[in-house]
């Protein structure tokens, strides 16, 4: 019997977020002949932590599902023995691009990479603590739903559990990489106030984000595109299709990958502070031409105070400066990646580690003029804008050295975690999650 891993990465309070994944994987469990591990990875601090432990007390029993709730020292303790245990000549900074001394989106997740390995589980499912899901006719639609039905399987095999197929017959061998779908409600980057405040500046803002030689056009069309999701329509009936997936199409709160063919051959960028940096492995998929899952089982998306107000809008403005500047180094990354194509994976049909590590230490090579010229956008924005906004722009505008550099550092840390990534699922694999259990062993 196989085994998954559902996956809640958290920092901030969520018991009942924690009581309806324990739903999804009862769901699971029910439906499906399989294990589950439930894993919550907990940065919250004791109180918070205390009520999540309560909520995984309540949920029923299940023969086939186990819970797994770790706080940061006990994630530490894990993968302190995995990089240790890995042979790297440099375990202390293969630990700190793991679990860095601040928020990393990608290397929350490359943790539940690393524990699902251990764990022995084929396919991590991983969902977000401020996103909710949709319910129709009184029952809740859970994405697990089709990401079993499919994950994993070979694309022709595959075709007779969705609802429609646009997949060239030549990829019917490869097996199914990715399932996910995207949200509704509110945009999943937190600037809808810069829309509503100055549509002029939304635009001028979020075209930063695309590749500096686009025309006008291409950037209008981005701009329209960008960060909604599957718009507002709620859930009304199921559809899948078997497609390699458009990134633009699907979210990383609503995602399942399958470890064999991504995400135990190729990390997430482990960049610090930085939004979207855990999109990686949905374009790596496109771009190798991975069959997909696309389905309509959207999340609802939703905001919590913290990043509206004081330092938390301080630092989720930054964050987003910051997720600006990455885009340098990855649409140089995503367009090479386009260019390789079917050599981005080996003779078994998995991602290639070797050239995706290539790439992301070349384009630490890049001119940094560009990224130069999108502070000082960024900057006449913030400043149109005034009030917070214009707070953000001094403290930006304070910080453009470590922010330039940090942007290219993310990159080479990139590279680095990726050449050393199979390795150190090779060893989580050896390594059992707890002390306790290596004892016993």
């Amino acid at each position: 019997m196989r085994s998954i891993c559902l996956t809640l990465p958290t920092n901030r309070p969520c018991p009942d977020t924690i009581t309806a994944l324990g739903e999804e994987a009862a769901y699971a469990a029910d439906h499906f002949d399989i294990d589950v591990h439930l894993l919550v990875l907990d940065s919250c601090p004791p109180p918070d932590h205390a009520a999540h432990a309560a909520a995984l007390r309540r949920l029923p029993a299940h023969p086939r599902i186990t819970a797994h709730h770790l706080d940061e020292a006990a994630q530490r303790d894990f993968l302190t023995r995995v990089t240790a245990r890995s042979g790297s000549a440099k375990p202390e900074l293969l630990l700190d691009l793991m679990l860095p001394d601040g928020l990393s989106y990608g290397a929350c997740t490359n943790r539940a990479f690393l524990i699902a390995a251990a764990l022995g589980c084929d396919s991590v499912h991983r969902r977000d603590s401020d996103s909710r899901y949709q319910h129709l006719d009184g029952r809740t639609v859970f994405p697990v739903h089709h990401e079993l039905r499919t994950l994993g399987a070979r694309a022709a095999d595959a075709a007779r559990h969705v609802t429609e197929s646009d997949l060239p017959d030549s990829l019917g061998e490869r097996r199914v990489a990715m399932v996910g779908s995207s949200f509704v409600g509110e945009l999943s980057v937190d600037i809808a106030q810069i829309r509503d405040a100055d549509p002029g500046v939304y635009r001028d803002v979020v075209s930063l984000w695309a590749p500096e030689h686009w025309s006008a056009d291409q950037k209008r069309e981005l701009v329209e595109e960008s960060f909604t999701g599957a718009g507002t329509e709620p859930f009304s009936r199921d559809h899948a299709l078997l497609t390699v997936v458009d990134p633009m199409r699907v979210d990383m709160c609503n995602i399942a990958f399958h470890g064999p063919t991504v995400s135990e051959r190729v990390p997430l960028p482990p960049a610090r502070d930085t939004i979207g940096s855990d999109y990686f492995l949905i374009h790596l998929v496109h771009d190798a031409r991975l069959p997909g899952v696309l389905h309509n089982r959207n999340i609802v998306n939703y905001y919590t105070g913290e990043r509206r107000t004081g330092p938390g809008f301080l630092a989720y403005q930054t964050r987003f400066a910051k997720f600006l500047l990455s885009m340098l180094y990855f649409h140089f990354v995503y367009d090479r990646m386009t260019e390789a194509g079917d050599a981005l994976l080996d003779e078994h049909g998995r991602a290639r580690p070797a050239v995706v590590a290539a790439l992301a230490r070349e384009s630490t090579g890049l001119d940094t003029a560009e990224n130069t010229r999108r502070l000082d956008a960024l900057d006449t924005a913030y400043r149109r804008l005034g009030g917070a906004y214009a707070d953000v722009a001094d403290h930006l505008a304070g910080s453009r050295a470590r922010l330039l550099d940090e942007a290219r550092g993310d990159m080479a840390d990139f590279a680095l975690l990726t050449e050393a990534w199979e390795a150190m699922v090779t060893a989580a694999k050896a390594t059992p999650v707890t002390p306790a259990a290596e004892r016993s062993r």
